[in-house]
């Protein structure tokens, strides 16, 4: 069975590649977000599998997000994928629950690689 993956990225441009990369491997994406208030509506509607959440959003942070996502019990394996790759945001990105955190540039082999894993 595919697994279901929500797209989080204010750049459409982004939000294809990942889409087109995870597509071609058999992923389903069931939706796309622009903004952290869609990426929080649709995660609870949606319910997805997996989520690949940017960290830069125009209304939100990736990590208060993920916040979200774990005070209300939401199941979804969240990868974070950001141009921010220091290494205290990448930390404070897994130790809210992230399971991987991809810094952009990245192929889409980084990317298989990491959405495999779950």
């Amino acid at each position: 069975m595919s697994k279901n993956v929500l797209v989080v990225d204010d750049s459409l441009y982004m939000r294809t590649v990942i889409k087109d990369a995870l597509e071609q491997a058999g992923y389903r994406i069931v939706g796309q977000a622009a903004n952290g208030e869609e990426a929080i509506d649709l995660a609870f509607e949606l319910q997805p599998d997996i989520i690949t959440l940017d960290n830069i959003l125009p209304d939100m942070i990736g990590t208060d997000i993920l916040k979200v996502y774990t005070e209300e019990g939401l199941l979804s394996k969240v990868i974070m994928i950001s141009a921010v790759g220091q290494e205290s945001v990448i930390q404070e990105g897994l130790s809210l629950g992230a399971k991987a955190y991809i810094v952009k540039p990245f192929t889409s082999e980084q990317l298989l690689a990491e959405v495999d894993k779950l």
